[in-house]
């Protein structure tokens, strides 16, 4: 223990430690000094005051004064209890558990001490940690409920199922019989709920079923007592008592799409791959037929038959399930039909479906075989779905008459702009769908939808100042981008550093990718102060999905994106590096005396701009604190571009980092095991870029990627020098012996493998341009045979109901003519490429189409566009100043919309 204090200073270190709590800071700092005053040495008077100005964001005064506490009283359990803390604020989990043990070393009974290190435990999985520390809070308060639940949870974690289930037995063995009382009911009934689930768990399903039966009465969540029950009937193959109990639920919620496949499944009607036998396909319509007339008024009795059913069946089902949408107006009805897309025939089938209800309306006024006639937005329903249909199809040409005939039957219909924006944008329009978006969101300035899909827009089109303007029309007052931050906005940092990337500016574009990854690590972290709040409130069933989540959360496609866009601008900062400033040097004494003088002045003028630029943002935070009365959340952004975070040392090892997340968390991917080969390759980590290629051929032996790391590969270590050291030796031996396991080039040399690969993907325009630029490595002077590889592709036709469609896909094409530009570097062979898409694509901008950049039908006025270069989406330059943030003539309404906004 710390060197003890008389009974008035005494008092006044509790009140330190209840102003800690309380958040009362400077009351604390000023007990603390009062104490100071006359023990200026008392380490665990300084460790509290360090702690407080902790608080205070005063860090590096908190660290100073804990140390030196700790170092005057390095035996008092409070002085390292308060290191912890400490570390544990700055996200130090490890060095705060290692202070937490040592503070157990002195007061090994400290229930605070232990509560802290069981919450770190658990926030970095060290589970048998977990397990013992939550026993020693058991074992010096068993009549504390929350220890006994925090005991079985985590022997739950630690894969001991059967262990938990012991403790809450035992547990429920301390309560009274007529326990809960009626203001615990719900706790309880959800610690009974994680029980029987644990049960189910670890496969004692009768005797899940049986305690669920005998707790009946305790349980007050009956839809989740009922649905546990279901779940043990299906496993315990009690079909006919599941199927009783699934309408039951079915007759609580008839939308609910689980319970139907419930019903199926317990019907024995149910197939993971949707493929039906004839008999089953007449059960099924049958039960829903029988469904439908039970529950009218459901959506999803209507809709999951025209999963099963085909030909004339699905036209009727699909006929009358789709009427009465398009009368009601849903825009919606197409995003719920296009799982069908990728049914054979079902397109086929709605296309003829939609375009007779049109000829009908048009006609008549009506749909066939019906006197009543139809409202006039109808059609313009009918015409919205047809436009999506065709967009979908890859109809554009049809896609845009359907869209704009349905503008001009009724031109005050957002939803059609934004359904126009998009065609355009998978034609290739980006500009002209950056402008129709804009067009869309000034129909209505309230709508934060719109204009997030008018930011994305922009952003496709690289227009990324206009973006900006536009997306913080909807964040608060103050430092716009940081709010943006500080909302978790990741679509649009991936977005905007997508953008970046692709015009080259890598040190933003990394930001960027990295500000998501911040997200991620923030995400982890949010997850801390659920340990105990979980546990007091019971929520058990759903703290433990929570800790799953957790634990694949760097899984999900946002990170994946964002990691991979990091390691793309790392690899690219690798191969051309940034120049130093010696080399910069060196060239400025190169300059004549004029021009050096000319550079030296414009970057001190750059210097200027950026300083002036930090104080007005300073002085802006300090009017808003003076206004506010409050100190801004953040300082300013000392590196707004992102050019610190080009000047890493070694661009390979930063790629390296976020490369071990991807290959952790979504190594079924293609793309991490494709830039694992790049980041090895470079690396110069021979096996490691052969796991990669493995891991490649395991995934899709077939794919352009698979067969370009494989020879890229091969051909790399077979140029390398003969093996000098017993490390080379080995390695070499290891390619030897790895070589004949792999079935592409069994018995052939790599010319032959990628001639073999040609002959069995002829038809397919990316497996050709592969096989070209590996000819180009393997074979260089035969750069001319690998462009006429490439130019003799073949764009078949793809038949379908109301015109052929082409098989290219714009992406592909894009690709192709950057491998011809800079790989094979062949600036006529790219130019004949270019020509050649921009017939088969006329809307693309990218390859300069007839259509492309055209302007929209506006009822009210052409939509001029205003990128950043200020050239129009017509060719007209604009002169309009950087304060407008769309051309349309709207923007005092913009500026006053925004004022209320922020209000």
């Amino acid at each position: 223990m710390g060197a003890s204090l008389p009974p008035k200073e005494a008092n006044l270190f509790k009140l330190i430690v209840k102003s800690y709590e309380t958040k009362q800071y400077k009351k604390g700092l000023k007990a603390a000094d009062t104490i100071l005053k006359k023990f200026p040495d008392h380490g665990e008077t300084l460790s509290m005051k360090g702690l407080t100005l902790n608080c205070m964001d005063r860090k590096s005064e908190a660290y100073e004064l804990v140390r030196l506490g700790l170092k005057n009283d390095l035996k008092s359990h409070v002085c390292w209890h308060v290191y912890g803390l400490l570390y544990r604020s700055d996200r130090e989990y490890r060095e705060a558990i290692k202070c937490y043990r040592n503070a157990l070393r002195i007061d090994p009974d400290n229930i605070e001490i232990l509560r802290d290190l069981s919450l770190l435990q658990a926030q970095m999985r060290d589970l048998a940690g977990f397990v013992e520390t939550r026993q020693q809070l058991l074992t010096l308060k068993p009549n504390h409920r929350m220890n006994w639940i925090g005991f079985a949870v985590s022997h739950h974690l630690n894969s001991n199922g059967a262990k938990a289930i012991d403790i809450l037995e035992a547990y429920e063995g301390t309560l009274e019989d007529d326990y809960p009382p009626f203001n615990e009911r719900c706790e309880h009934g959800e610690m009974l709920l994680y029980k029987i689930a644990l049960l189910e768990e670890c496969g004692f399903l009768e005797r899940a079923l049986e305690e669920l039966h005998k707790k009946e009465s305790k349980i007050i969540d009956v839809l989740s007592y009922k649905e546990q029950e279901v779940s043990l009937l299906v496993k315990l193959g009690r079909a006919e008592e599941g199927e009783k109990l699934y309408k039951v639920l079915l007759s609580m919620n008839p939308d609910n799409y689980r319970y139907y496949e419930g019903l199926q499944r317990c019907m024995g009607l149910h197939s993971e791959n949707r493929q039906y036998s004839s008999d089953q396909i007449d059960q099924l319509e049958a039960l829903y037929e029988s469904l439908s007339k039970q529950y009218n008024r459901s959506s999803a009795v209507k809709r999951i038959p025209l999963d099963f059913l085909s030909g004339e069946k699905f036209q009727a089902a699909a006929e009358s399930y789709i009427r009465p949408l398009l009368t009601k107006g849903i825009p919606s009805l197409f995003s719920d039909l296009s799982p069908l897309y990728d049914h054979p025939g079902k397109a086929d089938i709605l296309e003829k479906l939609v375009l007779e209800l049109e000829n009908s309306i048009k006609i008549a006024g009506g749909y066939p075989g019906r006197v009543d006639k139809e409202p006039p937005s109808t059609l313009m329903w009918i015409l919205f779905y047809l436009a999506q249909h065709y967009d979908r199809r890859g109809q554009y040409d049809f896609a845009l008459t359907k869209i704009n005939e349905a503008i001009e039957h009724t031109p005050t219909v957002i939803d059609l702009y934004s359904v126009k924006s998009r065609i355009l944008k998978h034609a290739g329009d980006l500009s002209a769908a950056a402008a129709l978006a804009d067009e869309a969101r000034c129909m209505d300035l309230a709508d934060r939808y719109i204009n997030s899909d008018c930011v994305k827009r922009m952003l496709q089109a690289d227009q990324v100042a206009l973006a900006e303007k536009t997306a913080v029309l909807f964040t608060k007052d103050g430092e716009q981008h940081n709010n943006l931050h500080d909302m978790q906005c990741m679509w649009y940092e991936l977005a905007s550093g997508e953008s970046y990337f692709r015009q080259g500016d890598l040190g933003r574009a990394l930001k960027k990718f990295l500000a998501v990854e911040k997200h991620y690590a923030d995400i982890t972290e949010d997850q801390f102060d659920f340990h105990s709040y979980c546990l007091r409130k019971m929520t058990l069933r759903t703290y433990v999905e929570m800790l799953k989540f957790q634990d694949r959360l760097h899984s999900y496609s946002y990170f994946q994106k964002a990691a991979a866009g990091a390691i793309k601008c790392y690899l690219k900062l690798y191969d051309s590096p940034s120049k130093s400033n010696a080399e910069e040097d060196d060239e400025m004494l190169k300059l004549p005396p004029s021009q050096k003088k000319k550079l030296r002045q414009k970057q001190r003028k750059a210097e200027a701009r950026a300083k002036k630029e930090a104080e007005v943002k300073e002085e802006t935070n300090v009017t808003a604190v003076s206004k506010s009365g409050k100190r801004p959340v953040k300082p300013v952004d000392p590196d707004p571009h992102g050019e610190k975070l080009l000047m890493v040392e070694d661009p390979l090892m930063e790629a390296t980092k976020y490369l071990k997340l991807l290959q952790k968390h979504s190594s079924e991917s293609i793309e991490t095991h494709v830039l694992s080969f790049e980041v090895n390759m470079r690396k110069r980590k021979t096996l490691l870029a052969l796991q990669a290629v493995k891991h490649l051929l395991r995934l899709d032996a077939e794919h352009p990627d698979s067969h370009r790391c494989l020879i890229k590969f091969f051909s790399k270590v077979g140029s390398m020098p003969a093996p000098v050291t017993d490390a080379e030796k080995l390695i070499l031996g290891v390619l030897e012996a790895e070589r004949p396991t792999i079935s592409q080039l069994h018995g052939k040399s790599l010319i032959e493998a990628n001639t073999f690969f040609l002959e069995k993907h002829r038809d397919s325009l990316m497996h050709r341009a592969a096989v070209a630029e590996m000819l180009c490595v393997l074979e260089p002077n035969k750069k001319g045979e690998a462009i006429t590889l490439i130019e003799r592709s073949t764009n078949d036709l793809v038949s379908t109901i109301g015109e052929a469609v082409r098989k290219w896909r714009l992406k592909d094409c894009i690709a192709v003519h950057k491998l011809l530009e800079t790989i094979i570097n062949d600036h006529d062979a790219a130019s004949r490429w270019k020509v050649q898409c921009a017939e088969y694509f006329p809307y693309s901008t990218y390859f300069e189409g007839s259509c492309s950049s055209a302007v929209a039908n506006s009822t009210s006025h052409q939509i001029p566009k205003l990128p950043e270069n200020g050239v129009g989406i017509d060719g007209s330059i604009s002169d309009h100043n950087s304060k407008s943030l769309s051309s349309n003539g709207k923007v005092e309404k913009l500026e006053t919309f925004k004022d209320l906004v922020i209000q």
